[in-house]
């Protein structure tokens, strides 16, 4: 968006620096959202995790893996980014962080009352 917007080049690491930033600022609303009882999000409407009984506790992970989606959003907590996130991941993708991070978005846009 920067790239059209101002028509300069913008780094690979910037762009991901800007998308951990973005990240981490729905990361914290989702927190807070969490700490104030608010209704959790409904994990069983993105195609990009799964819950199953027997894999890992029937936490929800990623579909195809063994990676709970919480581990995403810690890392991302503390600091990580997208790229450092997947690498650290084995069958871990890109596309499927972006979907939680999607549809975490979207959910809180859609659930939460506008101030």
């Amino acid at each position: 968006m920067v790239n059209a917007v101002l028509g300069v080049h913008v780094s690979p690491l910037l762009r991901d620096v800007g998308e951990a930033r973005s990240c981490f600022r729905h990361v914290r609303r989702l927190a807070g959202i969490m700490r104030r009882g608010a209704m959790p999000l409904d994990w069983s409407q993105c195609a990009a995790v799964e819950s199953v009984p027997g894999k890992v506790s029937a936490a929800w992970v990623f579909r195809g893996t063994r990676i709970p989606v919480a581990a995403v959003f810690e890392n991302l907590e503390d600091g990580l980014t997208i790229n450092e996130i997947v690498q650290m991941f084995d069958g871990l993708s890109r596309e499927q962080v972006q979907a939680v991070l999607d549809f975490t978005a979207h959910s809180l846009e859609t659930s939460t009352p506008s101030r």
